[in-house]
């Protein structure tokens, strides 16, 4: 009964859909964090009878057809790359981006990697990185007798030194054609595909880009009323194909008796 590969696939889809909300519910108050939406696509259609074909007699053409769908699949994990809120937390490191826009971050393996989390800090030679210790790209060194650093909504970075201010560099932004198309490698940590296309370099408050708001952090941009609205819908949808399962089960029995 074909009843029950159908429903079989809507189970596995709301169990993939809540897995996600899962995901997003586990990372509320991860910084710079965006949450993902499953996306779903229905599949290939059984034609019992086609739509347009001439009639009995072929004097008319059959005005509606017979399709069965066969099931639904999951087509895609979005990232939503909506703006977070903005959180104070007086670290004068601390780094959010208000618009678009991310930082560069130099990977374990020299490579490039991309985020909205800048919860920044010095390493022992004062150069400025991520909470894993990976290089904020421009290079950034703050003096180990400053005394404070300043950065402006335009990403220039300054440090205040025996009582004198010194400008130590300038934090560039890049934006993505499809922000949805980059690849989470975990870490807060995203990387350039294909689908992305090529980041585009700019400084912060430039057309297109983001200002950098210095003392703040970019929270993660979960709703957890949305995100429980969709549990439960996610949750109901799986009782209810189980329920057509249970159902299509007990037509077979029917059948089998009858023939014994």
């Amino acid at each position: 009964m074909r009843a029950l590969a159908i429903a079989a696939t809507g189970m596995n889809a709301q169990q993939t859909n809540v897995e996600v909300i899962a995901n997003n519910i586990a990372n509320i108050n991860t910084t710079g964090f965006k949450r993902s939406r499953a996306e779903f696509t229905d599949l290939l259609y059984q034609v019992e009878r086609t739509a347009g074909v001439p009639a009995r007699g072929g004097e008319a053409v059959v005005p509606e057809g017979a399709q069965l769908g066969l099931g639904v699949r999951t087509a895609a994990i979005r990232t939503v790359h909506i703006q977070g809120t903005l959180d104070q937390t007086g670290n004068q490191l601390d780094m959010a981006i208000n618009g678009l826009g991310w930082f560069q971050i130099t990977g374990p393996g020299g490579e490039v990697m991309y985020t909205r989390d800048g919860a920044f800090n010095t390493n022992d030679q004062g150069q400025l990185v991520n909470l894993d210790g990976y290089l904020v790209e421009p290079a950034i060194t703050v003096p180990i007798d400053s005394t404070k650093v300043t950065v402006n909504q335009s990403g220039q970075v300054y440090a205040t030194v025996n009582g004198a201010e010194q400008e130590l560099g300038q934090l560039t932004l890049v934006t993505f054609a499809n922000d949805a198309g980059l690849a989470a490698q975990g870490g807060n940590l995203f990387m350039e595909t294909a689908a992305s296309g090529a980041p585009v370099a700019g400084v912060p408050g430039d057309p297109g880009y983001g200002t950098i708001h210095q003392g703040y952090v970019e929270d993660s941009n979960v709703d957890p009323v949305k995100e429980i609205s969709e549990l439960i819908s996610a949750q109901r949808a799986y009782e209810m194909n189980s329920k057509v399962i249970q159902a299509a089960d007990d037509m077979s029995s029917v059948v089998s008796k009858g023939i014994r």
